[in-house]
């Protein structure tokens, strides 16, 4: 999946059309979490050192297509701004006079950021009519917003197919890692998958099962696998109608050398919330009124034993609950090993919110070798499916004998391939 980025063009003077994740939480008008625009951060540096005029545009939340104070970008503009020590404006919405005379008014090296774009309606439907006018704020179209590129929406595909459309570095550097893990990983290869459901990631577990030599499974989603192995779990959380897919995937793995690590041992609560009681329990047969809530410290030590000769590993999801801290202690746990596993030279790559979570409030972060900005986009893509936020940017052309040829010939078929309505403002 080679496809062109901004290092592929020259931006200086272009007005560039960035689609970035600023998809983050709020808390009393305030950024809790920023990580995603800082993320974004190296290909805005690009493009503005370069010369170029830069609209950056991203969703926050879920409007529903209706303006919602709650969800304006103003505080998300604030925090770039003091990012990148450079101011960024906020337009009053992504559409309307106000937005293209601002437009119009960048110079190069300047940038600014449209409203958030579900407050309109068309965004989510792909509309074309939407697609082309934000298409007429610039020349060439960048799409640094991995965590939406599983979404057809107007601006991760409509607006990508009236311009150039290139990958920006974040892009790149997603696209490259996770095609590593189901191309070329070194082996061994580990996935450890959890959270809530196992019907959210059967689709993952089965191309995983093709290509991993072990296979982790904890949260909710393992609850589903104990019942499939015969086993009661109380009053815990799982899917019984997906107890037969549960049986299948064990019976595939078998037959494929994978292993499957399940728990051994258990944490159980009377109640599902803070100050309960709790205790720790072989995962054989759970009390009909208890519920599994982490994994025990015998589970992390098999956990353990069977990553020491892994020298590639992908993590999504929680083994625990891990929201109640004193339930967070295994995924924490398996947070600190993969760090230990990236130090001594694995390759480890982290996606979701809650593994995200655990490697950040350890201060591991640092340590991992890539920490994907994509929950459900990065399992879209580990399913091995395309997705269309990044299939509509432009491909890298094969060598055709001169060397710089790459580049002019993907802008002209791009620029070929454009209607009229996506022309310049």
């Amino acid at each position: 999946m080679d496809k062109l980025t901004v290092r592929d063009f020259d931006p200086s003077g272009q007005r560039i059309f960035l689609r970035v994740d600023f998809n983050v939480p709020l808390e009393d008008g305030k950024v809790t979490d920023d990580s995603r625009i800082r993320a974004s951060i190296p290909t805005i540096r690009y493009l503005l050192s370069r010369g170029a005029r830069v609209v950056l545009a991203s969703h926050l939340g879920r409007p529903d297509g209706k303006v919602q104070d709650g969800l304006r970008l103003r505080p998300v503009a604030e925090r770039l701004t003091l990012l990148i020590r450079q101011n960024v404006p906020v337009t009053g919405d992504a559409l309307g006079v106000g937005t293209e005379d601002a437009v119009k008014r960048l110079r190069p090296g300047e940038a600014l950021l449209l409203e958030n774009l579900r407050f309109h309606p068309e965004e989510e439907k792909d509309d074309p009519g939407f697609a082309a006018k934000l298409a007429s704020y610039a020349d060439i179209y960048v799409n640094d917003a991995f965590g939406t590129a599983h979404r057809a929406h107007a601006s991760t595909v409509g607006v990508a197919k009236l311009l150039p459309a290139y990958a920006g570095l974040l892009m790149e550097r997603e696209i490259t890692m996770l095609s590593k893990l189901l191309e070329d990983p070194e082996k061994p290869f580990a996935a450890i998958l959890g959270g809530a459901k196992v019907s959210d990631k059967i689709k993952v577990i089965d191309n995983l099962l093709t290509k991993v030599d072990l296979l982790v499974l904890g949260g909710g989603m393992a609850n589903t696998f104990l019942l499939a192995q015969g086993k009661t779990i109380g009053k815990s959380l799982a899917e019984h109608d997906r107890v037969e897919d549960a049986r299948r995937i064990l019976a595939d793995a078998e037959k494929k050398g994978v292993q499957i690590v399940l728990p051994v041992d258990v944490i159980v609560a009377k109640e599902v919330t803070r100050g309960t009681e709790y205790k720790t329990l072989l995962a054989e047969k759970i009390p009909a009124s208890w519920h599994i809530v982490d994994i025990g410290k015998q589970s992390q030590a098999l956990v353990a034993s069977a990553l020491e000769p892994v020298r590639t590993m992908f993590w999504n999801g929680p083994v625990g609950v891990f929201e109640i801290p004193v339930f967070g202690a295994g995924t924490r746990s398996i947070a600190r090993l993969l760090a230990d596993k990236a130090d001594a030279g694995a390759t480890v790559v982290i996606g979701g919110g809650d593994s995200v979570a655990a490697i950040q409030q350890q201060g591991l972060a640092s340590k991992m070798t890539h920490i994907s900005t994509g929950g459900g986009a990065s399992l879209e893509f580990l399913e091995g499916r395309e997705l269309p936020g990044i299939a509509v940017l432009l491909d890298r052309p094969k060598q055709s004998g001169r060397e710089e040829a790459g580049e002019d010939e993907a802008v002209e078929a791009a620029r070929r391939k454009r209607e009229p309505s996506g022309a310049k403002a």
